[in-house]
């Protein structure tokens, strides 16, 4: 073999090896980061997705939802005994835990306070966003009776429906409890919620229940006027339409993808813990029995697939449901917070719906439309994270 022969055959075999070491640093550098080993989540946890919107809540992707929850039917009987509070604004561009405070640790103002104050005396049904209607009996009926001949739906087409009594000993209207005494009852179906406002149709499924539950009784039933309650419940739906607000951000990498394990070690590090669904994780309340504060959420495929730490995610999505969380417990600047933390942690970017990067200074004038929301809902008696909204923005 000639000399020239071998030079041409060592310069091939050097190109090679810099064209393997090349690709193999360009995999590396696009692959998707990793959690560490020692800080990744267990692979049973399960994982989070988001719901609202960051401005228009109908365009996010579908892993981008929450379904709907019912406050009321979700709670236990104790927690259905405390009225809470939620809302929405145009000016934010954007379009789903009890909110009340004692007296001692409220720190909203007062008009907040005292709306909070409200809430706490109220149980569920609340003749700001029910239609309700008094179903009188005669002696006593126990809450076995009673519960027998209940309807057994809790909904009056998309509203929800409820029945109360009034407890013979203490003299308090409640949940209708086995082992109870009652002197009365009232049967109340909600207004308002995020699908729209009680109809006529709905109006009159909520009379057949209550009237077949006051026959069953024998029992005589005072019943609202349909026309009357239909008209309030349209402004009470417009007034909602007016003043929701569902806030979700996108966060992007700058360079290299992320692994879901990867995305929950950072969000597991600045506080969220994982959720029911694939995807999903939230950033809990410090105190007991509120809603989350924050959801985050990606791909719930990425989420499930086979090989997380192989598996590339390009965006997460941050949220806050305003109505659903008091403001004592500020949330949007805990999602600020929470921004800068995950930004600067996974090499990332704010974002809009739509991909585009964010300065954090955008975030300014929304905080501020923020405040004159709260304002609103406690005007309204339906300060944010109080029961009531809580149904009425659901």
């Amino acid at each position: 073999m000639s000399t020239l022969q071998i030079s041409l055959a060592v310069v091939g075999v050097i190109l090679l090896g810099l064209i393997v070491a090349y690709n193999t640093w360009t995999h590396r550098r696009n692959a998707p980061k990793r959690a560490d080993a020692e800080t990744r989540l267990s692979d049973n946890h399960s994982r989070f997705d988001p719901a609202l919107d960051g401005v228009d809540v109908t365009n996010l992707p579908e892993h981008a939802r929450t379904p709907l929850v019912d406050p009321l039917l979700d709670a236990t009987p104790a927690q259905q005994g405390v009225s809470e509070g939620m809302g929405l604004d145009p000016a934010l561009e954007a379009s789903p835990a009890d909110a009340a405070t004692t007296a001692e640790g409220a720190a909203a103002e007062p008009a907040g306070r005292a709306a909070q104050q409200h809430a706490e005396r109220k149980l569920a049904l609340d003749g700001l966003i029910d239609a309700i209607a008094t179903v009188r009996i005669e002696g006593v009926v126990t809450g076995d009776a009673a519960l027998m001949v209940q309807p057994t739906t809790r909904r009056a087409g998309s509203k929800q429906f409820r029945i109360e009594g009034l407890n013979a000993a203490s003299g308090e209207w409640e949940t209708v409890r086995s082992g109870q005494r009652y002197t009365c009852f009232q049967a109340g179906v909600q207004l308002a919620n995020r699908l729209g406002a009680l109809n006529e149709i709905e109006f009159s499924e909520f009379v057949a229940k209550v009237q077949g539950f006051g026959d069953a009784l024998n029992a005589a039933v005072d019943l609202p006027d349909m026309l009357h309650e239909v008209s309030r419940a349209r402004e009470l739906d417009q007034f909602a339409g007016e003043h929701d607000a569902q806030l979700s951000f996108m966060l992007r990498p700058r360079r290299a993808a992320w692994s879901p394990g990867y995305i929950e070690q950072h969000a597991a590090a600045a506080g969220f813990v994982s959720a029911a669904m694939p995807g999903r994780m939230q950033l809990p309340s410090e105190t007991a029995g509120h809603a989350p504060l924050l959801t985050l959420a990606y791909d719930a495929q990425a989420a499930q697939a086979d090989n997380l730490d192989q598996t590339a995610v390009h965006e997460v999505w941050l949220s806050l449901d305003v109505p659903q969380v008091p403001r004592s417990e500020d949330p949007f600047k805990r999602l600020r917070d929470v921004v800068q933390v995950l930004c600067e942690g996974m090499d990332g970017m704010l974002c809009d719906q739509n991909g585009y990067q964010l300065l954090p200074q955008v975030l300014d004038p929304i905080g501020a439309d923020l405040q004159k929301l709260y304002d609103k809902l406690d005007s309204r008696e339906l300060s944010a994270g109080s029961m009531l909204a809580r149904r009425l923005f659901n």
